[in-house]
């Protein structure tokens, strides 16, 4: 028994890499080497592997939340080429019934992220040249990237957030291609640069900025919030978490739409496709950020998570092209994707100006597909991680249909 013991504890030793627990209940990932499975909430989902691109961080620190599939065509994603494995602008553009092709110009969306992508702009081009997308450049005014203090000396390049950042740039380019767009670097992932990054962001005169990436709440939040995500008549948009049940700043920002996630896929309805929770969206009630007066949900005394959702889930992710962490194309989840698409359609409205913060979709819920099933975790109040009809955690109010609630 004795060297059984310990031969189980040699086989044990790599497991001290984990990088999280994803949640429990419905959703349980293990991070093993930078590789993890999840078992979603749904069933007839066939288990994959998947890598987050960014590893954990301090206090203080937020990681980049992009999740890339490892396995070749993760199960209902309908590719638009051969190479190409994930949803397409096409699929995006139809699933949530956006006036893509007509809506955006003469609007800019903002991404913010940390650390340098040097082959950003050429990735770019790549991505929109495979799905006929007009094309989008320093040359011709439409791309622009930036430090965190305007200029153009670029913070140490980082092969994860590399990655965030092809993946968010393609996002916009899907959802909004008429749309010009900024790619603000901050310094590092520490919440004082990325804030600063989206203070600069705001000066250049995005309509939208995304916020892909997050971290733990602490009391400082209070402070970071009100420094650097409070720009009335600018849609900021921060992604939920992709661990499931909990919160993460700055999605608990009472400042930003908290952007949940979904599983997208295609279904012989009316809609033509049908969602459900991603049971890795984060969502829940924030410890320390009060609550929006638009938000009447009666669980939770203070800001909840999260307002409205788009797809995030790997297993129904989208296609990227990204030549610096990766080999080209690849496909990536985690509610990553749903930031700058929730970000692009409020630029495809083009009514941020006249909006406060998160509000507008408050009252404007028939303009949403209503996502009524998944959950991604156990809570003592079941609408903070089971998705029902109306409001939820997971999915908030539910997904674009439409611009009309943006």
């Amino acid at each position: 028994m004795g060297q059984a013991k310990q031969q189980s504890m040699e086989k044990g030793k790599p497991m001290k890499r984990f990088l999280g627990l994803l949640c429990v209940a419905t959703f349980v990932g293990l991070f093993v080497a930078a590789t993890f499975s999840t078992t979603p909430a749904h069933a007839q989902i066939a288990q994959k592997q998947f890598r987050q691109v960014c590893g954990q961080v301090s206090p203080g620190s937020a990681r980049c939340l992009a999740i890339q599939v490892t396995t070749t065509n993760a199960s209902g994603i309908t590719p638009f080429a051969a190479t190409p494995g994930g949803l397409n602008p096409a699929d995006l553009q139809n699933a949530y019934k956006l006036p893509s092709s007509s809506a955006g110009s003469g609007r800019t969306v903002a991404i913010v992220d940390a650390y340098d992508d040097p082959n950003a702009e050429s990735d770019l081009a790549v991505y929109r040249s495979q799905f006929g997308l007009p094309p989008c450049t320093t040359a011709n005014g439409c791309f622009k990237k930036v430090n965190q203090n305007g200029g153009t000396s670029y913070p140490a390049a980082d092969a994860g957030w590399a990655g965030e950042i092809a993946l968010d740039l393609d996002m916009v380019s899907a959802i909004c291609p008429n749309c010009k767009i900024i790619l603000v670097e901050a310094t590092s992932a520490s919440y004082a640069n990325l804030g600063t990054a989206v203070n600069r962001a705001a000066s250049l005169g995005a309509v939208a900025i995304s916020n892909s990436y997050g971290g733990g709440e602490s009391s400082a939040e209070t402070s970071y919030e009100s420094t650097y995500y409070n720009h009335p008549g600018i849609a900021v948009t921060a992604s939920s978490g992709d661990s499931g049940y909990g919160v993460s700043f700055p999605a608990s920002s009472r400042y930003v739409t908290a952007v949940g996630g979904t599983s997208l896929r295609r279904a012989s309805n009316t809609r033509g496709w049908t969602e459900t929770a991603w049971s890795g969206a984060g969502s829940g009630c924030s410890r320390y950020i009060t609550k929006p007066s638009w938000q009447t949900d009666t669980g939770c005394s203070r800001r909840t998570v999260a307002d409205v959702s788009a797809v995030a889930d790997p297993n129904t992710g989208v296609s990227v092209y990204n030549s610096y962490q990766s080999s080209g194309w690849v496909v990536y989840g985690g509610t990553s994707v749903s930031s700058p698409i929730i970000a692009s359609v409020y630029a495809l409205a083009g009514n941020t100006g006249s909006i406060t913060y998160g509000s507008y979709p408050y009252s404007h819920t028939s303009s949403l597909f209503d996502v009524t099933s998944g959950s991604n975790g156990s809570c003592s109040g079941s609408y903070l991680c089971t998705a029902k009809t109306g409001y939820d955690g997971p999915t908030g109010l539910g997904t674009p249909n439409g611009i009309g609630a943006f």
